[in-house]
């Protein structure tokens, strides 16, 4: 009797949030080891399947796990790293694209189909919507002043918000591989925490959630200094002192430039625990550290 009663406490608590959130669209960026748990995925997919049952629009943005590095070891490649960035030839580039488009992004959508809700996959294989250029990164010791060229990485400069919106409002869950189009045709790999705050900038997302393995963004050196909250000059201050550093600054700078374009909030959250993403939307309490301006 007292789980009952306690699941029917639980769903009051999160009528308040459904009604809040009805209509408002969010950005779910899914990453880290959870795209190799294949339950601690389908959990996540649940959450996003439950959002858009109750009324509101989501959108998944997902990166490739581990699945890509493993399938250069298989190919024969090593990866390298030029200041943090993986070197994308023409090789890399297409295991990478059928890592993303024909592996992850179709695991992705044939679950949200199999839950009974419409998925529509949007990546460089078929219909792009995230369009950018060439990276180059800014030389650093005696190379400074020059641009090094780390191959068919990008950065974005556009996304077809248009198309994301028309979708959503016939009901489906845009799926989006961060492949993009380049104006010629070419193809780049793109970080897709960086993607995802593009889309969520492009189409006024109410919501940024940057899922992943980690419980939130540290404060200091100490493992248990998580924030809960966190304003845009603490951010700039964090960085600056070398704390948010790594794989969390594109998670920051995606997260900045979807705040500065009129998105509510930006949560940084830890995909393993189940449900985590419910957790966060629909409880008083949440999880993970929230970010504002």
């Amino acid at each position: 009797m007292q789980d009952a009663i306690n699941k029917a406490a639980a769903l009051i608590e999160a009528h308040e949030y459904i009604r809040r959130f009805e209509g408002k669209t969010v950005v779910i960026k899914v990453g880290g080891s959870i795209m190799d748990d294949p339950a601690t995925l389908s959990s996540l997919i649940h959450d996003v399947c439950f959002m858009d049952a109750v009324g509101m629009h989501p959108v998944v943005v997902h990166g490739g796990g581990k699945s890509i590095n493993e399938a250069m070891k298989k190919a024969g490649l090593d990866a390298q790293f030029v200041q943090g960035r993986r070197y994308t030839d023409e090789r890399t580039l297409a295991i990478a694209e059928h890592v993303l488009v024909n592996e992850v992004n179709k695991a992705i959508t044939d679950e949200i189909t199999r839950l009974e809700h419409k998925a529509m996959p949007l990546h460089s294989l078929g219909s792009c919507v995230v369009f950018g250029k060439r990276l180059f990164l800014d030389g650093q010791g005696e190379a400074k002043g020059r641009k090094i060229d780390i191959g068919m990485v990008g950065e974005v400069e556009s996304v077809n918000a248009a198309m994301v919106k028309a979708l959503l409002e016939a009901e489906f869950i845009p799926v989006i591989a961060p492949i993009a189009r380049d104006a010629a045709g070419g193809k780049l790999n793109i970080n897709a925490d960086t993607v995802a705050g593009f889309v969520a900038a492009a189409i006024k997302a109410e919501k940024l959630i940057l899922v992943s393995d980690t419980p939130g963004i540290r404060t200091s050196a100490d493992a248990d200094s998580y924030a809960s909250h966190l304003t845009r000059a603490q951010i700039d201050d964090l960085s600056k002192a070398g704390v948010i550093d790594g794989g969390m600054l594109p998670k920051v700078e995606a997260a900045i430039r979807a705040l500065e374009a009129g998105v509510g909030k930006v949560h940084v959250i830890d995909g393993r625990i189940p449900h985590s993403a419910m957790l966060e939307i629909y409880t008083r309490q949440g999880i993970g550290t929230e970010l504002v301006l």
